[in-house]
């Protein structure tokens, strides 16, 4: 019993050592942006190719998925100055949270998997529009407040269109998760172009997954949505202050 404490208690400490590596600030965070971008390229291929085959695992193939919004997240902690930096919280939170998510769709063919998916993600949105109000987002959209009506409208309308091919017991999930989404996407555009268009990027991958979910299927649309879902966190996450508010 001993020998097999000790032992855990090496493997933490080399664990902790690891991370610390993975996170220590260089004031850029390039390497961990090149380990991000090669981990989507190769994502991306691996959907491609499971579109063209339709017969490799799905979750085997694109085992790497779950790793791309770490990556991110060493970007955002090793990009800052100092350590003395504050970590930015709200945007780590949202990333962990889409790491789960990236988790649970490997098998959103079972329902389960989906409605928890979302459920992570749900997380991510919040995290993230907390993010933005705290970086002065509700003083933009009072100067610019067409912006939240047209999120309003928009919203509406997406689901008037999607509902009708949803399973009743899906429509409110998927109906509160899109509401949360759309507030994050408006405070994203109070804030600035950078996360304005990032976030639109994120909204309208997620919106290729509800046309999915409801029966409006077209070629190369899992390819589609992971582009704008990895375009849109990635813009999230570069441009989010270095400096948290």
């Amino acid at each position: 019993m001993t020998i097999f404490a000790t032992a855990l208690e090496r493997g933490a400490r080399r664990t902790r050592r690891a991370a610390a590596r993975l996170t220590r600030p260089d004031g850029h965070g390039g390497g961990a942006l090149v380990a991000f971008g090669a981990l989507a390229a190769a994502d991306l291929l691996a959907t491609a190719d499971l579109l063209a085959t339709a017969r490799r695992p799905r979750g085997a193939a694109r085992a790497g998925k779950p790793l791309l919004m770490p990556a991110l997240a060493a970007h955002a902690l090793r990009r800052r100055e100092t350590a003395d930096v504050p970590a930015p919280k709200a945007l780590l939170a949202g990333l962990a949270c889409a790491t789960a998510g990236d988790t649970a769709l490997l098998a959103d063919e079972y329902e389960p998997a989906f409605l928890l998916g979302m459920a992570a993600f749900l997380g991510t949105q919040v995290s993230y529009t907390a993010g933005y109000v705290r970086q002065g987002a509700l003083k933009g959209l009072r100067r610019r407040p067409w912006i939240a009506a047209a999120g309003l409208a928009g919203w509406a309308a997406a689901n008037a269109a999607i509902a009708p091919g949803l399973e009743k017991r899906l429509r409110a999930p998927v109906a509160g998760y899109s509401l949360a989404l759309t507030a994050m996407a408006v405070t994203a555009l109070g804030t600035g172009a950078r996360a304005g268009t990032g976030a639109l990027a994120f909204l309208g991958s997620d919106l290729l997954i509800g046309l999915q979910a409801a029966g409006h299927a077209f070629p190369g649309q899992e390819v589609a949505i992971m582009a704008g879902y990895l375009f849109g966190q990635y813009l999230i996450t570069t441009g989010w202050p270095v400096t948290p508010v």
